[in-house]
């Protein structure tokens, strides 16, 4: 980028939006014909335009931050080639070729690894001049401008204080500095230390960002890199695409881009800034962590690039203004809009329960379970698209189905998993037509959750895309500005999660979906009451009315689950306490359903509704929930 004043600096973008870091130098210079028995550093000087067309497919691929050629270039690493005379060489070379592809478009991370020496066999009288190895790569580094110094794949978290004290006076305290560490399988370092611990330690040293790197993949590194959280530095996940494999005489690395979309999705909303891959991870994984970023920030997922460093953010898929209306078309007011639209104009207290379709071909025991729950005063049926990516029937059918039998209204899912911009498009006209007109808009549960994790994902738009998408619908307008000759009348929901660990940045892309076109949000599950009070009072001056949602505990099991595995969702000690003593079976059952109960009495005079999802099919357990307090 021409202009350097607009630019901000990697580590206050690092604090304000996710990131997106390239890939694995090694491997792609390994998968070019460099074996590992040469000096994959020693490259910048012998074969300079592969490494820039290296850099160049990370920065094509969507990566905003480019990692030089110089993770071993200090010079005990390097005198196991005889090149230990060459440490200025290599380094300035390094850095020149990242420049010179990076331009404005992305920063350049000086990258610099351990020494490569056996660090518990190297005396203490030999420590001071590794500190020194490190503190001359940092000096060539800095002075030639890196925008940062990346210390990582440190094994030994005192050999990363070395590395950490000789890049600060090598940089003069010039150049941030992200260091981070490898866990083992077990969670700890080579000497024994948590997350926890280790990140303390690099805060107390002076640390600017602190991550976790390489190990074995996605999901370990994710687990270690959020328990850094705490400490309120940046923090940065860039795992390796899973363990080794040697296949036909070469290493392979089974973690696909796909897997790599998952977790990076996962780690971004977990509040992890900085997302790339380390070994075996290639240009199509950082297309998938750039998607990710995409997603999370807001913008359109189908976008090949990033914005411009310092630049506007690319807009979602949408071509009219919000306020243009196609000729000849009225639009709806809220009011006009079917039943749901009615309840929410006049702020009546709204009753919703989630009734999924079969997995099968009969629809029987959901219509029973809807016609019980009508009959016992709830108002609208939630009908669920494929949760947690399961193979089952559309649900669709299942909406039309219970307003045609049942005469009650039924509330649609719609993500953007399985349909790309056409498939939706057609989807919701063919909803519209069959008089379900009452959605739920989520961007869904990617395939890797589910019964057939090597489905393909589509994503050509996220929550806040589609919402958009609709409001061009309602209208007149198809997606690409061209009049329908019509419009639709949809009511649309959108979800939030109180308890996000980035709130900020929950409560942010909530105005956003607001201002795409959401009529109401539906919160996920909520058993802190603090949280939620928090909730509440802070999306108050969004003006949009809240179904808070309660899912009644069905046993001290289900409780734990919900816990530890399900994104989003979290269950205060003391909550998880009581359901623990009451185990499960009817118990179990009778604990949850009291406290629910207590959280819908404690904020039914706060929100506009509730959204009740019943366990295993337990549709009885959202009557318990209402009986006496809004029935």
């Amino acid at each position: 980028m021409a202009d350097d004043t607009r630019r901000p600096s990697l580590l206050d973008a690092l604090r304000d939006r996710p990131v997106v870091f390239d890939g694995a130098m090694g491997t792609a210079l390994y998968e070019r014909g460099v074996l590992y028995t040469n000096n994959f550093d020693q490259q910048s000087l012998l074969k300079p335009e592969l490494i820039r067309e290296i850099h160049r497919a990370h920065l094509e691929a969507g990566a905003e931050v480019l990692a030089t050629n110089s993770f071993g270039g200090n010079r005990y690493r390097l005198s196991s080639h005889n090149l230990e005379g060459e440490v200025e060489a290599i380094n300035r070379a390094a850095v020149r070729l990242a420049r010179e592809v990076a331009g404005g478009a992305a920063w350049v991370a000086g990258s610099m690894g351990p020494s490569g020496t056996i660090f518990k066999t190297v005396p203490e009288a030999e420590k001071p001049n590794l500190r020194a190895a490190f503190r001359e790569q940092a000096a060539v580094l800095a002075e030639e401008g890196v925008d940062a110094l990346f210390l990582e794949t440190f094994r030994q978290p005192e050999e990363l204080q070395l590395a950490l004290e000789g890049a600060r006076a090598g940089a003069r305290g010039a150049v941030p500095i992200v260091a981070m560490l490898s866990f083992d399988a077990f969670g700890t370092t080579a000497d024994g230390k948590t997350p926890e611990v280790v990140a303390r330690m690099l805060l107390d040293l002076g640390a600017d960002a602190i991550g976790v790197n390489c190990a074995d993949g996605p999901a370990g590194v994710y687990e270690m890199a959020t328990r850094m959280l705490e400490v309120g530095l940046p923090v940065v996940a860039v795992p390796n695409a899973g363990l080794p494999r040697r296949v036909e005489g070469r290493f392979a690395y089974m973690a696909t881009p796909d897997y790599f979309l998952v977790y990076a999705r996962r780690m971004y909303k977990a509040g992890i800034r900085g997302v790339g891959g380390c070994c075996g991870t290639t240009a199509d994984h950082v297309r998938q962590i750039a998607m990710a970023a995409r997603m999370i920030r807001g913008e359109r997922p189908g976008d090949s690039r990033p914005p411009e460093i310092g630049g506007q953010a690319t807009r979602d898929f949408e071509e009219t203004p919000a306020d243009e209306i196609a000729p000849g078309v009225t639009v709806a007011t809220l009011a006009e809009k079917g039943p749901l639209g009615a309840a929410l104009a006049e702020e009546r207290f709204l009753v919703s329960v989630e009734v999924n379709p079969p997995p099968g071909l009969s629809l029987d025991k959901a219509l029973e379970g809807a016609r019980l729950l009508r009959d016992g005063g709830v108002d609208l049926i939630n009908v669920a698209d494929g949760a947690r990516a399961t193979a089952r029937m559309g649900n669709l059918a299942l909406c039309h189905r219970i307003q045609e039998q049942l005469g009650m209204p039924a509330l649609m899912h719609v993500t953007t998993r399985d349909r790309n911009v056409l498939g939706l498009v057609a989807h919701l006209l063919a909803a519209h037509e069959l008089d379900v007109r009452n959605l739920v808009v989520i961007t869904g549960d990617p395939p890797k959750m589910g019964d057939f994790p090597d489905a393909t994902a589509v994503y050509d738009l996220d929550s806040v895309g589609l919402l958009r998408l609709i409001s061009g619908l309602n209208r007149g307008f198809d997606p690409g500005g061209k009049p329908l000759k019509g419009a639709t009348r949809f009511v649309c929901a959108t979800g939030a999660e109180p308890a996000a660990h980035d709130y900020d940045r929950e409560l942010r892309r909530l105005e956003q979906k607001r201002d795409a076109g959401a009529d109401l949000v539906m919160t996920q599950p909520v058993y802190d009451p603090d949280v939620l009070d928090r909730f509440l009072r802070d999306v108050a001056p969004l003006g949009i009315p809240v179904l808070v949602g309660i899912l009644p505990l069905a046993s001290y099991r289900n409780a734990e689950f919900l816990h530890n595995e399900v994104p989003g969702m979290s269950i205060p000690e003391d909550i998880r306490d009581r359901m623990r003593k009451a185990g499960g079976g009817p118990d179990g059952r009778a604990e949850g359903v009291r406290i629910a109960r207590e959280m819908l009495s404690a904020v039914k005079d706060r929100v506009d509704g509730v959204y009740l999802m019943p366990p295993f099919g337990r549709y009885g357990l959202a009557l318990e929930v209402i009986e006496g307090i809004v029935r």
